[in-house]
């Protein structure tokens, strides 16, 4: 043990940007940033002030806004910062508390969209009994169940991740700290850290996803016994934000960690992360908003309020 260093930092390399680039990537993500908290927040503000927007759908929703808002904030600063200043280093505590935060608002996502798909198999296949099924009781237990998992789960893995020993090499080729990017460079033995990524990962990534399959397997089921084109137009444009949503989110989340390229993988991996951490939480405000009526005429309403108030 003597001959090892044990690191109390590491090194984030960010993208591989040209300096005569510097700028205008900055500029860019600057911009994307801020749309992410301003898209998210309006969203979150729009369904506190609406009284309309108080159902199982737009909780959901809040919940989702607040998870997107917060999973870019926790990678966003630091990047920003690392370009203006070119300073890669991040603490080691640092590290470990960004890979938290990321780890319990990635996998709020995940469980948020396993909720949201439920509720529109209720609203589409038990319409009658939906308002005695979605109870406001029911909605907040989900909610706060979601929240538990994902702090219970990424608690396990910042535990396990700490009791790890951390050398020399110190690199993270990534803009943000990532679990297996740190596993990759702790010169201790990892195998139960891996063994909880196989079993847990498995459970709280595959299982959200084939309940959400199985939820429109149930709906398309359903739609297919109505004759009315008119009610099958209806449905699709109601679940039509959220499968945009599901096939963005799960997407990069496939392309990132289960189909990782072999060739310039640093490259793809950097550019999935974008995708997941940056450019998803930016796009979901626009997703729901101009495919939703109810949004629109929120904004509307709330903006007309606010004119007469002046």
């Amino acid at each position: 043990m003597s001959n090892k260093t044990f690191t109390s930092q590491f090194l984030l390399l960010g993208l591989d940007i040209p300096p005569e680039h510097q700028h205008l990537f900055y500029a860019l993500l600057l911009a994307m940033y801020l749309t992410t908290v301003m898209g998210n927040l309006i969203i979150i503000i729009l369904i506190l002030l609406d009284s309309h927007l108080h159902t199982p759908m737009y909780l959901f929703l809040s919940n989702l806004s607040f998870s997107d808002l917060c999973l870019s904030s926790v990678t966003m600063p630091k990047l920003l910062q690392t370009m203006k200043n070119n300073d890669l280093s991040i603490p080691y505590a640092g590290c470990l508390t960004q890979m938290y935060f990321l780890i319990v608002f990635g996998g709020m996502e995940t469980f948020l969209l396993v909720v949201m798909a439920y509720d529109r198999y209720v609203a589409i296949c038990f319409p009658l009994h939906y308002t005695s099924i979605m109870s406001p009781t029911l909605c907040v237990c989900l909610v706060v169940l979601c929240w538990v998992l994902t702090v219970l789960y990424s608690m396990l893995h910042t535990l396990l991740l700490a009791r790890l020993s951390f050398c020399e090499n110190n690199v993270i080729h990534q803009f943000f700290c990532d679990l297996s990017a740190l596993l990759k460079l702790a010169c201790s033995d990892t195998y139960i850290n891996e063994l909880m990524i196989f079993i847990l990962g498995g459970l709280f990534s595959v299982i959200p996803f084939l309940l959400i399959i199985v939820s429109y397997v149930q709906i398309v089921c359903s739609i297919l016994k109505v004759s009315s084109a008119r009610v099958i137009h209806k449905v699709f444009s109601t679940c039509g934000s959220h499968l945009s949503v599901v096939s963005l989110f799960y997407g990069t989340l496939i392309g990132l960690y289960i189909f990782p390229s072999a060739n310039n993988s640093n490259v793809k991996e950097t550019a999935m992360a974008m995708m997941y951490t940056v450019v998803t939480p930016m796009l979901n405000p626009f997703i729901y908003s101009l495919r939703n009526r109810d949004m629109k005429e929120a904004l509307i309403s709330v903006l007309c309020k606010k004119k007469i108030s002046l």
